[in-house]
């Protein structure tokens, strides 16, 4: 054989491995998703078989995860998904293969391709003149695909037109602020700042060259996806077509929400950023005390370019994922790993660090509390309680993590404190653990129900609290907006039928009225006596129950609806269990047999008027109702001009209106500091000091201490924006819920709030159920 054949020959033989190697990777796939398949039909709450119906919806589902724009496929390529895949997806799966999950994503790579070979055509200086009447939409999600040719291509010519426009307006602003920021340092003889040689070289680039680079990334992104992504985002579809909250995570992912969940992870202590640009992992924060941060030698911003095991060879990972970056970094406890860094702010040159791996601890989303010294109004010294917890997390493995032991520690100092009122705030706080979720209802009733629940056979079971008494039994407040979800609507909703606490907030919670479970996929379903190992191949979790109130309500779609309501443009925005595709839908059930808190209800009347008073006259709430229908209207015009002279006009009047509001509230926060001035005093608890003697201001904690994470040196604030600070950190919604806390006070001693006022509370959705707060009690049927 001639050896110039050679190379020819061994070309070949790396086409065959390959090819082999994607063969390998869509068989197991497939077999995959056919075992997901099984576990949806057999243990999801609805017990529906995996048939057409669930065929089109996981079309539907994958096509909205690759093009949620609708801006990359043609009405044509759509239709022919449709006509090859919709009723047939099922069948597909059923033979243990996943055909459309590739042949679709080959498609979209090579709509990718062409689309971004066309951005880059267009991103020009002489392409557009900038001056017409056209418009581009702003969502496209209720609209259909565009038809293949000219339709497509001009919609392709109003986004890059539209992105060119932004980052001329984006440049000009920056240009102009950095423009009068050297005007003041020179003018006050401070010096001024080189940029560093990465900020040069961004801030050199044209608009054109940034509108290209962020195609570039795009394509990057998608090409770097192997066989098994395009499989999981494929089995994501299936799983989602039973209901929103089923899902299916790669081994790589359930790894990462077990970490989410216990708080605590074994690795250097670095929270990592794909650098698009550059490639590689720009190190974003370190966490105090974490094997990186206590080694000296990693900085926030440097630039991680490789990974080495010990004393091996380094990997380069410049252009592997974020995740792959992530698990080459992560290891065993006492184990080494190094890295190859380019330092803060350079383009080249490098660094090789050392460090050992250990266990980390995340702080930043542990429950902390607050200690308020204020004075009521009639200058009685008081004492107010603040919890914020962001999750009901817990430790998925069996250990000690616990959100109702860290509130408890919490509640335990606050009481000792001797609060006169609590608030509880579960503001954007998703949910998590369904039993933490009970257990910390029971810091606050007696023992009884807490949450009712069916399973897929109808069977309707109770989890109740097992504390004899409250822990803490006094004035309650639990503070909730449209993000607040599932364990969080759980404790809320339970506390409202008690009749136990004023639930304050937007017009109403997130609405996610189901319960999942993680369950393992294994590789053998069925472990015989002589097989006992298996293969865990991610894991699914599904929707086992729905869960009710004990009043019989569910929180399902509609949430839990506040006694005193808050104005928020969250209210308007489209997120919410009812704008989820296939939502679950239930019916009430009999109510659990339960007796009010109180002997007497709850003042929600007196308080909701006169927070509406307060509301309706404040200048903070203005300004949201403002923002408010200003949304409203930009929703329902869904567009936005294509014209520079336009566009630079609405910017002017925007940077006008700001800057009205931005003196308007440095004069107004100025007079409420004079006026408050030595009227609140307020002290941090977190997991570290709540045992400690002396009590901490919170003013003395810096954000890395409460977070326990570095983020690199940060730049003093201007005086200006120490002036637009809320006044003692409060913002709009947290200073009404002090009011309407001290109101609740008040009426329990003199049946007065502070103030009352003649304005109209916010009215409650007719068609959400509210319970009785007079019942004397209630038995199920």
């Amino acid at each position: 054989m001639s050896l110039k054949r050679l190379p020819f020959l061994l070309l070949l033989l790396a086409f065959a491995l390959s090819g082999t190697s994607i063969l390998r990777a869509e068989t197991q796939s497939g077999d995959l998703a056919y075992k997901v398949v099984q576990m949806l039909e057999e243990e999801h709450f609805l017990q529906e078989p995996f048939n057409d119906k669930m065929s089109a919806r996981v079309l539907e589902g994958y096509l909205e995860m690759l093009d949620f724009s609708r801006i990359y496929f043609t009405k044509e390529d759509v239709d022919g998904f449709r006509a090859r895949h919709e009723t047939t997806i099922d069948d597909q799966v059923r033979n243990e293969s996943i055909p459309a999950a590739y042949e679709i994503y080959k498609v979209y790579q090579e709509r990718i391709a062409s689309r971004v070979t066309m951005a880059q055509k267009l991103a020009k200086p002489e392409t557009f003149t900038y001056d017409s009447d056209r418009t581009v939409q702003i969502s496209r999600k209720d609209l259909d695909w565009a038809p293949a040719g000219e339709a497509h291509d001009q919609l392709w010519r109003n986004l890059i037109e539209g992105d060119l426009i932004r980052e001329k307006l984006i440049a000009d602003a920056l240009a102009e602020e950095e423009a009068e920021e050297r005007a003041e340092k020179l003018e006050k003889g401070e010096p001024i700042e080189e940029k560093s040689e990465e900020a040069e070289k961004e801030a050199g680039k044209s608009i054109y060259e940034k509108v290209s680079d962020r195609y570039d990334r795009i394509q990057k992104r998608v090409d770097e996806n192997q066989t098994e992504d395009v499989a999981t985002l494929f089995i994501k579809a299936i799983a989602r077509a039973y209901d929103p909250h089923s899902e299916y995570f790669s081994q790589q992912q359930y790894d990462n929400f077990q970490i989410g969940m216990n708080k605590s992870l074994t690795g250097i202590g670095a929270m990592l950023q794909k650098d698009e640009d550059q490639g590689g992992a720009t190190i974003e924060g370190l966490v105090v005390g974490g094997p990186a941060f206590k080694g000296g030698n990693l900085e926030v911003k440097d630039r991680v370019i490789g990974v080495a095991q010990g004393d091996g060879e380094f990997v380069d990972v410049v252009e592997m994922k974020l995740s792959d970056i992530v698990d080459l970094i992560r290891g065993e406890v006492g184990s080494k790993v190094r890295l190859k860094v380019v330092p803060a702010g350079k383009t080249s040159g490098v660094k090789l660090v050392d460090i050992q791996r250990d266990k980390i601890d995340l702080k930043d989303s542990l429950a902390t509390a607050d200690l308020i010294k204020t004075q009521d109004p009639t200058g009685k010294d008081q004492k107010l309680g603040w919890i914020t917890l962001p999750s009901f997390y817990a430790d998925m493995a069996g250990g000690s993590t616990s959100t109702t032991t860290d509130v408890m520690n919490l509640l335990t100092r606050l009481t000792i404190e001797g609060i006169d009122g609590l608030v509880v705030d579960l503001r954007d706080n998703g949910g998590g653990s369904l039993e933490e979720a009970i257990n910390m209802t029971g810091l606050f009733i007696r023992r009884g129900p807490v949450v009712q629940a069916v399973d897929s056979r109808s069977r309707v079971g109770q989890k109740a609290s097992s504390n004899i008494e409250a822990v803490y039994g006094g004035p309650l407040i639990v503070l909730v907006n449209h993000a607040s979800a599932s364990a969080s609507e759980i404790f809320a909703a339970a506390l409202q039928d008690y009749g136990r606490a004023v639930i304050v907030g937007d017009g109403s919670t997130f609405g996610k009225g189901t319960v999942q479970q993680l369950r393992p996929v294994l590789s053998n379903r069925l472990v015989l006596p002589f097989n006992r190992e298996t293969n865990q191949q991610g894991a699914l979790k599904l929707t086992i129950q729905t869960f009710y109130r004990i009043n019989g309500y569910s929180t399902q779609r509609d949430g839990v609806v506040p006694d005193v309501q808050l104005p928020s443009i969250l209210d308007i925005a489209e997120i919410g269990e009812a704008t989820l595709p296939f939502a679950l839908d239930v019916k009430p059930i009999p109510p659990a047999g339960y007796q009010p808190f109180f002997e007497n209800p709850l003042p929600i009347d007196l308080l909701s008027q006169a927070s509406a008073g307060r509301v309706s006259t404040g200048q903070a709430f203005e300004y949201i109702l403002k923002d408010i229908e200003e949304e409203k209207k930009r929703i329902e015009e869904n567009k936005i001009s294509l014209n520079l002279a336009e566009r630079k006009r609405e910017v002017e009047e925007d940077k006008q209106e700001a800057e009205d509001r931005k003196e308007e509230r440095i004069e107004r926060f100025a007079k409420i500091r004079e006026e408050e001035k030595d009227l609140f005093t307020i002290y941090k608890l977190t997991q570290d000091n709540f045992r400690d003697e002396d009590l901490t201001l919170r003013d003395d904690l810096s954000a890395e201490d409460l977070s326990g994470m570095s983020r690199g040196k940060e730049d003093e604030k201007e005086e200006d924006n120490k002036a637009l600070e809320y006044p003692h950190k409060f913002d709009p919604y947290e200073r009404e819920t002090v009011h309407i806390m001290q109101d609740l006070i008040a009426i329990s001693k003199t049946g007065q709030p502070v103030n009352i006022s003649e304005a109209t509370p916010m009215q409650r959705d007719k068609t959400v159920p509210i319970p009785a707060r007079n019942q004397e009690a209630t038995q199920a049927n």
